[in-house]
């Protein structure tokens, strides 16, 4: 298998997971997430869910990383 097929699997895999994670475990509305509605305008800024993504991430690849 080429070297663009694997990277397009784990792609794929890690996008899966994160929308697992998304639907079962309520990712996106995590408290410090901020919020600001004013009038019909709604802006939100998910700074918690960011960085516990990226963390989860980070994880992920380090030890696809590591078992290569």
């Amino acid at each position: 298998m080429t070297g663009l097929g694997k990277l397009l699997m784990v792609v794929g895999g890690v996008i899966f997971v994160a929308g697992l994670l998304v639907h079962f475990f309520n990712l996106g509305k995590l408290p410090g997430d901020i919020v600001v509605k004013k009038g019909s305008t709604t802006f939100y800024f998910p700074i918690v869910t960011s960085i516990v993504v990226s963390i989860l991430l980070s994880l992920i690849f380090y030890f696809i990383g590591r078992f290569r």
